[in-house]
């Protein structure tokens, strides 16, 4: 340590900060200006000491050799970027060829978790078991696809209207799936999750919201709500943030922080708390859950449940006794596969058929085409908005349509410190329509026909 500062940490770490974005509170600035010199002399710096020689084979495993530079520069642009990052445009080495509209699947791949709580009489058992399923959906949607590809990638942006649609069936019944990105600016992915056998809907939306300072941060803005039909129960679910370790070495992985809440129509909240690795400490993926009565977040000797372990790996569950309850092994639950219609039989919106060549030619690793064939996407969708414009109308969500408020959400989220719906940074407070939904079928519009005839 020195003067209050870690040994070799950049020296920005030490200018003042407005609390509501990762730059220095003088943006703009004079200091605004050495503040992006500092990052990128820095970055500069561990890209020369831990991509020449000096870093090991498993750190660097997942950056191929010739890549390197342009790893070097993406993280330059990143320093210096003044804006929300994710609207930069990625190396393709590091493009994913799965789109944001899929990432919604990550909250019922275990279906049996998922209706589990439906089942259950005892209203505290039943609150516990809400904590169980959400715990266990944290390692699909943060960290399966760093185990899947070798380190996370950048998803690919979706476009306003794109579709996603699944099931799964097993033996809890047929789970279904669907997912809109009901907004381009700012984007935001809404999802509707349900299974009529057992009376559980889960819906939700959200945005990020990412800056950088030493590493990527996003802070993901929006919820989710679980309901259970035979208690008539809602749980309101926040949402954790996150940063990206690893980009130096060219590893990135997802490290979640912060806490969030689980807030329970029928008197329970559960309260989560995630760490990692520090300096000198910690474990990665950590996890740290406490469940009471509401309005007892403070007293100890009201705790009700608690869930020790990680996120990506195992967790257990004690009750007031210490005794155990529950326990998860994330590598042993097994998963149930999503069903997708195959590409040919799926509407131009659906995002598998829509970005097909895109995928394509990132799998290929052929930059030119990834980025020609995600122009034509893009200009595309730019000279819609501007037709839409033109007319004096706007693109109409499918499956999900804008509320002016939320009760259940406003009822809920006392017991959430910090919440709000900041309607404003998701272009709306979005729920999924049942009218729309009963009434949606192929073609969804009439660009779908025009796409299909075609032959997009």
């Amino acid at each position: 340590m020195f003067g209050g500062a870690v040994v070799g940490a950049p020296i920005f770490l030490t200018f003042p900060y407005d609390r509501n974005s990762s730059r220095p509170s003088n943006s703009g600035s004079l200091l605004e200006s050495f503040y992006v010199l500092q990052i990128e002399q820095y970055i500069s710096f561990l890209i020369t000491t831990r991509l020449t020689g000096d870093m090991s084979s498993e750190e660097g495993a997942a950056l191929p050799a010739s890549s390197k530079g342009s790893w070097g520069s993406f993280l330059k642009s990143i320093a210096s970027f003044n804006g929300d990052l994710a609207s930069m445009t990625a190396p393709a080495f590091i493009l994913s060829t799965t789109s944001l509209t899929e990432f919604s699947a990550y909250w019922a791949e275990m279906p049996k978790l998922l209706v589990a709580p439906a089942a259950e009489k005892d209203p505290q058992k039943r609150a516990m078991l809400v904590l169980k399923w959400f715990l266990s959906t944290l390692k699909q949607q943060y960290a399966s696809r760093n185990e899947k590809l070798g380190s996370e990638k950048k998803p690919l942006n979706p476009f306003l209207g794109e579709l996603f649609m699944g099931k799964w069936e097993d033996q809890e019944g047929t789970t279904h799936l669907v997912s809109e990105q009901v907004s381009h600016h700012p984007p935001v992915t809404a999802y509707s999750i349900w299974n009529d056998k057992h009376g559980v809907r889960l819906q939700g939306y959200n945005a990020q919201k990412a800056s950088f300072s030493r590493t990527i941060h996003v802070r993901q803005v929006g919820h989710a709500i679980l309901h259970l039909d035979a208690w008539d129960e809602d749980y309101l679910i926040t949402l954790p943030s996150l940063h990206i370790e690893g980009l130096i070495t060219g590893s990135p992985y997802v490290e979640l922080n912060k806490s969030t809440y689980i807030v329970g129509s029928n008197g329970f909240t559960s309260k989560v708390e995630y760490s990692g690795k520090g300096w000198v400490s910690g474990t990665k993926n950590s996890i740290t859950a406490t469940m009471y009565p509401h309005g007892k977040e403070k007293s100890k000797h009201d705790v009700i449940y608690t869930a020790e372990g990680a996120w990506t790996n195992n967790f257990t569950i004690k009750n007031a006794k210490k005794e155990v309850v529950d326990t998860y092994n994330a590598k042993a639950e097994p998963k149930t596969p999503l069903q997708v219609a195959p590409i040919e039989a799926q509407d131009p919106l659906e995002t598998r058929r829509a970005w097909q060549k895109v995928a394509a030619a990132i799998l290929k690793g052929d930059m030119n085409t990834t980025s020609a064939e995600k122009t034509l996407i893009e200009n595309s969708q730019r000279e819609m908005r501007k037709k839409e414009a033109a007319e004096g109308r706007e693109w109409e969500r499918r499956f999900f349509s804008k509320a002016k408020g939320l009760p259940i959400f406003e009822k809920l989220k006392k017991e959430a410190p910090g919440e709000s719906l900041e309607a404003d940074q998701t272009n709306g407070v979005w729920v999924f329509d049942q009218a729309k939904a009963s009434a949606a079928k192929p073609p969804f519009s009439q660009l779908s026909k025009e796409l299909s005839k075609n032959g997009a």
